[in-house]
């Protein structure tokens, strides 16, 4: 299997093209999940990315008592990830996540990838428990993404947790994701870039920022990268306007930044088909504009709808 670096590595400049998608509900069948990635194939992504959704809780009365159920509405990356490489040939990078997992836990998951032949993680924190205010970890478990990331480089030396269990090595490119424009529970983003700096120190091998829709906070962030001697590849995360309910919930969920220009021109639009015309045309000019200043790859988050992204991919690959 190919590491994502030696992909990079191996463009020599050339900028690639990449997908993040999520796991179908449960009970979908993976036909519509594979609908979707199919068109983008004439694009030669050489690798696509699989989120891992953590468990929710529900109260159900069993036997008369109240109790809380665990239950996963997106379950499946591992076997999607296996499904994604037998079928399109590319290599499939699953979210490896701290949330709801015990780090004995983690190492049996990455085992699993190891046997997959799954050499490629990006490696997150991942998100709070639903209803919960702040990120606890599951007892036993990670707290943060760069002790997740110790985890992974440290099983790439052939370290298990247990000195009594021997292993070979694995041999996983650690990705990790940034925030160009601060993650929402720092303090400043001097702060984020030290924690980012944590994570870099700890193994990690190239970086994928959260979604933007300013190019130039993500000229800032890679300049502030650099002077805090992260030489990593970076990999800027796009995603497309598609409706206008998004002009409030982007900002919402993932704290960043709506452009005046974009959001001025939206709110000129009359309906959702505007808007998503609007969508493809300012993500085809950021295009442009980080392809033109030689970002190693442009990856965008689809949440699992092709048809923006394929517009979109056509004027710039």
């Amino acid at each position: 299997m190919t590491k994502i670096t030696e992909y990079l590595a191996a463009a020599k400049g050339k900028t690639l093209f990449s997908i993040e998608i999520i796991p179908p509900m449960k009970g979908q069948h993976l036909g519509e999940l594979v609908s979707h990635i199919e068109p983008l194939m004439e694009f030669n992504p050489p690798f696509i990315e699989v989120t891992y959704h953590r468990e929710e809780y529900i109260e159900k009365m069993v036997d008369g008592i109240l109790k809380r159920i665990p239950i996963r509405k997106r379950p499946g990356t591992l076997g999607i990830c296996a499904a994604i490489m037998q079928k399109f040939k590319v290599e499939a990078v699953p979210h490896v996540i701290c949330g709801g997992f015990t780090k004995e836990e983690t190492e049996d998951f990455l085992i699993d990838l190891h046997y997959l032949g799954i050499e490629n993680a990006l490696v997150l924190r991942g998100d709070q428990e639903k209803g919960e205010e702040r990120f606890i970890p599951k007892p036993g478990g990670h707290a943060y993404a760069n002790e997740l990331v110790a985890q992974v480089h440290a099983m790439n030396q052939g370290i298990l947790l247990h000195e009594e269990t021997e292993s070979l090595p694995t041999n996983f490119c650690i990705g990790v994701a940034a925030y160009p424009e601060k993650h929402f529970e720092a303090v400043s983003l001097e702060e984020d870039m030290r924690y980012l700096k944590q994570k870099v120190d700890a193994g990690a091998d190239y970086i994928v920022t959260q979604m933007f829709f300013n190019n130039q906070h993500f000229f800032d962030f890679v300049d502030k990268c650099r002077a805090m001697d992260i030489h990593v590849p970076i990999i800027p995360g796009l995603k497309p306007l598609a409706t206008a309910r998004q002009l409030e919930i982007l900002p919402e969920i993932f704290h960043l930044e709506m452009p005046e220009a974009l959001a001025s021109e939206a709110k000129k639009c009359t309906n959702n088909a505007a808007i998503k015309q609007l969508g493809i045309e300012w993500a085809v000019q950021q295009g442009k504009e980080l392809m033109q200043a030689g970002v190693p790859a442009l990856h965008f988050y689809t949440m699992s709808k092709s048809d923006s992204v394929h517009a979109i991919a056509s004027q710039l690959f």
